[in-house]
């Protein structure tokens, strides 16, 4: 049965939403021997893109023209948008699968303003990792040529270059692979398919992950003295003193719902914290988990959810036999664990005693309506927080602050945000006044809201009783600013200990620390952490490298001790990006030759050169031979442009002797100037 799910319908009155839904329904298009509704018209050739669009992930704006042959897939999305969000993972597995016969584009047409600028496209583009071209629909054009009505929206086109239907809502990954597999077999046929890949420069390959890597969540803890930042994009939890010292990480980078030890564990963008003693619970959002940290014995455990997304509203459940959808944010009160749950615009409550999960608040309905809890409609929760009688929740896509209160006969109410579209950038007292863009975090503390104002880039403070906003902080641009003049860029964490707010700086890749004496702001230095290796694109031993270079035999002194030396040389004009660690592997076959523990693998961000892997040769006559494995990342030096991952191996082969009088052994490897430069 058809499912149509609409994040959200522009420029419709409410009352006549459901009508709209029904004609949808009706009037869905179905080409393919039942897979998309009969359309009773002719075919409608696919309106070409207009000219002077902005493109991204591409280094060339697309043409239909030029895409003959290709079963074309149009994804109408905004990137504040859950729905939009959700159907990600659905994109990447059929644009994997027909590798050779599709082609999606994406079409982002926004919903904010703030997402209009091309810059904050890529920002989303990287954080989502999305893998196919985009264009900036910003004043709609194409949406409205295509005649779209919700984001998000997956318009077909044939191999023909006429339009064969569209889906609007999530999962139908199933119907698409019907559809593209019929559509394939008949050009197939025809002889009219064009089976020959093509391919996209990507915005990733002019970034690289660092230390940290669009933050979402962040939590503070006076008692302990302990910071836990959700290191969302490296899919991982850091633990740092107040001041910056990394303590611990959990999760190894790799994306993956493994349980076990803090150094095998694995996240997939995880968000929310909140902490109970020792044990930190996480809000694992894009594996639709909660896991439990303890931070004694250094162990992860899922503790709800079914690694699946709920596809239903209102179903409760026990534990992992639960399905949950994108829990984002985590309040803690006793026992009862408090979940913004964006997917299906409701708060969640986990009893930690029983284990059993069920819908505290909204009644999964995507809209601002203040109600009894469980008859009031929210619209994706993200942040959410409490002052131990209320619940304050900051949902997002209403621009909107709720209130929930706790108790048998709880209410939601709404402090200040109005609608769906309702949104700016405007300080005042009262709901007609106040105007928040899509906030993302919040935070209670003395009476006191701290709300990241996150498409506003600000913090703003509002007092919950007489629902008065006023910006604390942020010129409202993006940047990246300290002092009394403070600029971030779409903060979506905030957490407060001993007098101090820190604020999870997402698209800064940082955490900023507000002295709320001084009202002066700060970046946290996190010492002692680097990207993780797995994120960085080193993998022990799953290492593939592009390139295996064999080295000649190299004659070293037996009985001393010796040094492996690696020289990296780049053509003129470039470097080592000094944004991206360096990762290095060394592995030993063969007799005679030690490398200490410690020194058989590293990272570091644009370390001087050449790198030196210190060894100890047995005495005797031996022969070993030591594979060094290194991933890297060169650019321009004036860092820009496309930057380059490379990943080599040497084999090195090391004949010991004890005549022998060299200690050293030199290894190398020459950098090209990369071919998409070469074209410019």
């Amino acid at each position: 049965m058809w499912r149509f799910m609409c994040c959200m319908c522009p420029g419709l009155q409410r009352s006549s939403l459901r009508r709209l839904l029904v004609l949808a329904l009706l009037t869905l298009v179905i080409l393919l021997r039942g897979a998309l509704m009969a359309q009773p018209h002719a075919p409608v050739r696919a309106p070409e893109f207009p000219e002077g669009m902005q493109w991204l992930n591409t280094d060339r704006p697309l043409r239909l023209a030029d895409l003959r042959g290709k079963v074309v897939l149009l994804d109408f999305w905004t990137y504040c948008c859950i729905n939009c969000m959700h159907i990600i993972p659905e994109l990447t597995a059929v644009e994997k699968k027909y590798a050779k016969e599709l082609v999606v584009i994406g079409v982002h047409s926004a919903k904010f303003q703030n997402e209009g600028d091309v810059a904050n496209i890529r920002q989303a583009i990287l954080r989502y990792e999305i893998q196919h071209p985009v264009v900036n629909d910003r004043d709609f054009r194409i949406w409205r040529q295509y005649a779209v009505r919700a984001w998000p929206t997956l318009m077909v086109v044939r191999p023909d270059g006429y339009v064969l239907g569209h889906l609007s809502g999530e999962s139908h990954q199933e119907v698409l692979e019907r559809v593209i597999d019929e559509l394939i077999a008949e050009a197939r046929s025809q002889g009219t398919l064009n089976d020959t890949p093509l391919h996209f420069t990507l915005e990733k390959d002019t970034y690289a992950s660092g230390a940290l890597s669009f933050p979402g969540k962040v939590l503070a803890h006076a008692p302990s003295q302990r910071l836990f930042i959700a290191d969302s994009n490296n899919n991982r939890i850091v633990i740092a003193d107040l001041d910056g010292k990394v303590l611990d990480v959990a999760g190894s980078g790799t994306l993956g719902k493994t349980d076990g030890d803090f150094n095998v564990a694995t996240f997939h963008h995880p968000q929310g914290l909140a902490l109970d003693g020792n044990l930190l619970y996480v809000a694992d959002t894009e594996n639709h988990l909660l896991r439990r940290l303890d931070l004694q014995a250094r162990t992860v455990t899922t503790i709800a959810g079914t690694g699946a997304q709920a596809r239903s509203v209102n179903v409760p459940g026990t534990g992992t036999e639960v399905g949950l959808n994108s829990p984002w944010d985590l309040a803690l009160i006793g026992t009862q664990l408090f979940i913004a749950m964006a997917g299906p615009h409701q708060v969640w409550v986990m009893n930690l005693e029983t284990a059993y999960l069920e819908p505290y608040a909204g009644s999964g309905r995507e809209d601002i309506i203040d109600a009894p809890r469980l008859q009031a409609a929210m619209a994706q929760p993200s942040g959410i927080t409490t002052d131990g009688t209320l619940l304050y929740v900051a949902d997002s896509e209403t621009s909107a602050i709720r209130a929930v209160s706790l108790g048998i006969n709880g209410t939601v109410q709404t402090i200040v945000g109005e609608g769906l579209f309702e949104f700016g950038d405007k300080d005042g007292i009262g709901k007609e006044q106040v105007r928040l863009q899509h906030p993302l975090g919040v935070i209670y503390h003395d009476n006191i809201l701290y709300v990241a104002d996150t498409y506003n880039h600000k913090i703003k403070k509002i007092g919950p009783a007489t629902a008065t906003a006023t910006t604390y902080l942020g010129s409202g641009k993006p940047g990246r600013r300290d002092g009394r003049e403070p600029e971030f860029y779409e903060p979506s964490g905030l957490s407060l200990a001993a007098g101090k707010l820190y604020i999870a700086d997402t698209n800064n890749h940082a955490i900023r620390v507000v002295d709320l004496v001084t009202d002066e702001v700060s970046t946290l230095a996190l010492r002692g952490l680097a990207a993780p290796i797995a994120v960085a694109g080193f993998s022990g031993t799953n290492f593939e490298a592009d390139e295996v270079i064999k080295v000649a035999p190299q004659q070293v002194k037996a009985g001393a001790a010796g040094k492996i030396f690696i020289n990296l040389h780049f053509p003129e004009g470039y470097h080592l990006n000094p944004r991206a660690p360096l990762h290095y592997s060394v592995s030993v076959s063969g007799e005679g030759v030690t490398i200490a523990e410690a020194d058989r693998m590293g990272q570091a961000i644009a370390p001087p050169l050449p790198l030196a892997i210190p060894f100890q040769a047995a005495a005797g006559i031996h022969q070993a031979t030591a594979d060094i494995d290194m991933t890297f990342y060169y650019c321009r030096e004036d860092d820009t442009g496309v930057c380059v991952i490379q990943s080599v191996r040497w084999q090195v082969p090391l004949h010991l002797d004890p005549d022998g009088n060299a200690s050293e052994a030199v290894v190398s490897y020459k950098a090209e100037v990369p071919a998409v430069q070469k074209q410019l």
